[in-house]
């Protein structure tokens, strides 16, 4: 897909089309994300259009699919899909119309009351972790075991290192190698949003507020979504997360989601250097959650 700016005058040509009684609402650009534009559409709206990758047609279609039937079970607000636009003349790929869920990126405004947050992430992830039918997607490239990853994790370690980006590469070494190690999941494929960094968590008031963008929703090891106890919450909150939390934890679980945790914070890092040196694609306020989330595996690590 080539990357293209939607404009404000496309967006309203087509809820014109499929939504005129919409299409006279105030409209503002929310974000850029890897895959999708995300537009305001008035206080309780939004639009999502694919603008930069060629999966991002399939997320939002996924979205569309399995999202409403998940979100009257999850006690935090998450943007309900409400319309699928299909290609047409106005725009060759499909949109969506959602709601808006009101909030700050954590990336931006980290939750600062960390038994609230705490609390709130482990009621989300419990009510979303539920059995997934037979037909839930598979996640692209996650939810299985992390020795698949291991070439992707010595190649970003090694980078970050050189960057400057990770002081003590032999102390992350660790954590991932602990974690690769573990037994695997053996347990149903359950539901996971699938990619819960920062910029996709919303905060008011010190804690979680709602959780967005579930274009990665697929069903596996819930590894990968426990991996945010230490990639979201403030220091010393993880362990009352992981009491919340239910089924409790075993060490199996709790040690694949460290490896997982590692693997999104070296990510998250040079995506936060490349946006302080201003390369495309790059977004400054990445990195210093990455470093945080760091810090606090190595430490987890060294605890047990």
């Amino acid at each position: 897909m080539t990357r293209t700016d939607a404009t404000p005058e496309l967006v309203r040509s087509l809820l014109r089309e499929h939504h005129p009684d919409l299409a006279g609402l105030p409209l503002s650009l929310a974000a850029r994300g890897w895959d999708n534009q995300m537009w305001r559409l008035g206080d309780r709206l939004a639009v999502r259009l694919p603008w930069a990758t060629e999966s991002a047609d399939a997320l939002l279609r996924k979205e569309h699919a399995w999202l409403p039937g998940l979100a009257p079970h999850l006690p935090l607000p998450v943007p309900v899909p409400r319309h699928l636009g299909e290609p047409s003349a106005h725009f060759p790929h499909p949109w969506l119309l959602t709601t808006w869920v009101p909030g700050e990126p954590a990336d931006r405004a980290p939750a600062t009351r960390a038994d609230q947050a705490a609390d709130a992430l482990a009621a989300f992830l419990t009510a979303l972790h539920r059995p997934a039918p037979a037909g839930a997607p598979d996640g692209r490239g996650r939810g299985g075991p992390l020795t698949g990853h291991a070439e992707g994790f010595a190649r970003h370690l090694a980078s970050a290192t050189e960057l400057g980006l990770v002081p003590d590469p032999d102390a992350v070494r660790a954590v991932w190698e602990d974690a690769a190690a573990a037994p695997e999941w053996t347990g149903p494929r359950l539901w996971l949003h699938g990619d819960l960094h920062p910029a996709n968590v919303l905060t008011a008031d010190g804690t979680f507020c709602g959780v967005i963008d579930f274009g990665d929703l697929f069903a596996g090891d819930p590894a990968g979504d426990l991996a945010a106890a230490w990639v979201l919450l403030p220091d010393g909150a993880a362990d009352r997360f992981h009491r919340a939390y239910r089924p409790t934890p075993d060490e199996a679980l709790l040690r694949r989601a460290r490896g997982w945790a590692v693997l999104r914070s070296l990510a998250c890092l040079h995506i936060g250097h490349a946006g302080v040196h201003g390369r495309p694609g790059g977004k400054a306020s990445w990195g210093p959650p990455a470093r945080r989330a760091l810090e606090r595996l190595v430490a987890a690590h060294a605890r047990r």
